[in-house]
Order: structure tokens, then sequence, then C-alpha cells
């Protein structure tokens, strides 16, 4: 099991710099699902990630800027410090930046 010596969280202004965008492109991202904001639960983490909405709990249809994020389950995604597959709880939709892929 991993800990916060190995892998310490990140204090709030980290989150504040973090380019979103940036994080989408990058392939640990994923390629495909909806973009989210998600905390591994592993190692405290928080980066964004694509999931389908079906891993998440939903209809594989929904219109994903409907999503609210207390509705969503935890999904299984890579996690590189933890060096495997985890848990990664959602904690915001990116509405804006698949909006912005769409072209909106």
């Amino acid at each position: 099991m991993s800990s916060d010596v190995d892998h310490p969280r990140p204090d709030r202004a980290d989150l504040d710099d973090r380019d979103l965008e940036a994080e989408l492109v990058n392939s640990r991202a994923g390629h495909v699902g909806i973009p989210v904001d998600a905390i591994c639960v592993g190692c405290g983490r928080i980066r964004v990630k694509r999931a389908d909405p079906e891993e998440m709990g939903q209809d594989p249809q929904v219109d994903p800027t409907e999503l609210e994020t207390r509705d969503l389950t935890s999904f299984k995604h890579v996690c590189y410090p933890c060096q495997g597959a985890t848990w990664w709880n959602p904690i915001a939709v990116l509405t804006g930046l698949l909006e912005r892929e769409r072209g909106e």
C-alpha cells in the first residue's frame, strides 16, 4: 500500500496552478470518455481522466453536460505513481474542456 510519504498530496496552491487542458491531452488521461477531474484512492493524486459514462454508473447515451458529480461512481484507471490500475473518485465533470473539444 502506498503512503503520503511515497506520493505526497498536492496542496491547494498546486491544484490552482494546474493546466487542465494539458492534462487532458496527455495520454495518461486516457483517449476515450468524458473528461473528469478525479482523485486516486491509492495516493490522493488529483488529475484529469477520461471515463465512459457506463464506468461511472451512467447511461452510455447521457448528455455529459447534464451530469452531476454526486451521481457518478468510482471508476478504474491507471495511476502511474501507484504503478497500476486503481479506483478514481470523480470530483468534477469538466464540461468546459468537453465543450472546447466539441468546438462550442
